[in-house]
């Protein structure tokens, strides 16, 4: 094993293999001992795109919600989906059949593109004009504001979908789908998420569809694999300890490096790790 691959997996804390029910009962658990802990908390928001990561995270958030509905008597526990298309989302045949997997106790539908737009002019208006791929970030982070005051209206904490396979390669926006309250996935990679949908009775369609971001309106419904430059595939192998293809993990380690201000809090005057 290389040595770069070793730290990265030490790091990340994934595993070689999962014990999928095992896995689901943990993340399930992490949850409901969350909102036990902090009594003011009562559920969990989270906006569902129809990809496989947030089904996952939205479907054991309603697990845990309804497990402490049945343990306490109380219904004051709620699990809030979010949709949040940038005007029509083309996948959103997806979504609902998602939302109709999951089954949430409530359901929002806020349409981000008037907000994004709003914020476009504003900075076109002091000569800032956004490049596509940064007006993608900004829909990130729109999406993200828009969960947080929901959260803080309902009591609530939002959850984020980032996985091993994202946060090795930094493919998420800072302070946009990275910024988040509870991580339920950290410690799996693509592949593993795939085996707890499917002990979950998921619809197949959900966890096979090509992943996408789907943030760029030059490039729309681009494949995460085309944006990072290798393959999902290589990358859970990677995560895995297994040998993968010098290239490919070239790639890996060079997305790990430039993107590890996104996996560190704001740095402080003690922080000297942004030197090595």
């Amino acid at each position: 094993m290389r040595d770069m691959q070793k730290k990265i997996i030490e790091e990340l804390k994934v595993k070689p293999g999962i014990n999928a029910p095992e896995e689901i009962r943990r993340s399930v658990d992490f949850l409901k001992a969350y909102l036990r802990h902090h009594s003011f908390l009562k559920g969990f928001v989270l906006g569902i795109s129809g990809g496989q990561d947030s089904t996952l995270a939205g479907k054991l958030a309603q697990m845990a919600v309804d497990e402490l509905k049945e343990e306490t008597g109380s219904d004051d526990y709620a699990f809030f989906a979010v949709r949040l298309p940038y005007g029509v989302q083309k996948d959103e045949d997806d979504c609902q059949d998602a939302l109709d997997f999951i089954q949430p106790d409530e359901i929002y539908t806020i349409n981000i593109k008037p907000s994004v737009k709003a914020s476009e002019a504003a900075l076109m208006g002091n000569g800032i004009e956004l490049t596509d791929f940064i007006k993608g970030n900004e829909k990130a982070r729109e999406r993200m504001k828009a969960q947080y005051s929901i959260a803080a209206m309902k009591n609530a904490v939002v959850i984020g979908t980032d996985h091993g396979a994202e946060a090795v390669t930094g493919f998420y926006t800072k302070f946009g789908d990275g910024g988040a309250d509870l991580i339920p996935l950290s410690r799996l990679n693509k592949r593993q998420g795939r085996q707890m949908l499917q002990e979950l009775d998921c619809p197949k369609h959900l966890y096979t569809k090509v992943p996408t971001a789907d943030l760029e309106e030059d490039r729309p419904q681009l494949p995460d694999e085309v944006a990072l430059g290798v393959s999902y595939e290589h990358i859970d192998d990677y995560l895995e300890g297994r040998e993968v293809p010098d290239a490919a993990a070239e790639r890996i380690e060079d997305l790990f490096k430039k993107s590890a201000h996104k996996r560190h809090l704001p740095i402080t005057v003690f922080d000297d790790f942004w030197k090595k």
